[in-house]
């Protein structure tokens, strides 16, 4: 999106609400899934709005775990880290996927291509390890599985 469009965007998102403090998180969560993620633009946007600091309007955001501020890759690797998962080596899975990326979880390559995550549990402990790309579910994987299935990406 243009700066011209993400601020039309944001307009748009905050003149659905009333400017009051209790709507900082829904606001948050609108914007993220309209944009991918809050941008400095948006932080400071919506504090204007609601009347907080920027600061204020950044420490709740940081606080929850579901806001990212950076711009999320064109294909997002999950890599489930449940106890299941955990223990049939999901750590091993994200270093080797880290590695090869050359991004840390929650981080995003460089050309923008893909971010690395690590979520708490996929509900999958049949299937352990997980690993989703996309919207596309992996099971019983290991490292090298995860490269290739990665690299089906590329």
């Amino acid at each position: 999106m243009t700066t011209a469009t993400v601020s039309d965007e944001l307009e748009r998102l905050l003149s659905g609400y009333e400017r009051a403090r209790q709507n900082l998180i829904p606001i948050l969560q609108d914007v993220q899934h309209e944009l991918g993620y809050l941008s400095e633009e948006a932080v400071n946007r919506v504090a204007d709005y609601l009347g907080l600091s920027e600061n204020d309007v950044f420490g709740v955001a940081t606080f929850y775990t579901q806001f990212r501020f950076t711009a999320p890759g064109k294909h997002c690797i999950k890599v489930c880290q449940g106890t299941a998962c955990h223990v049939r080596g999901s750590g091993l899975i994200v270093e080797e996927v880290a590695r090869k990326l050359n991004v840390a979880p929650g981080e995003t390559t460089d050309d923008l291509q893909f971010s690395l995550e690590r979520v708490a549990c996929y509900g999958s402990c049949a299937l352990a390890p997980v690993v989703v790309i996309d919207d596309k579910v992996y099971a019983r994987m290991t490292p090298k599985k995860t490269i290739d299935a990665i690299e089906e990406y590329e």
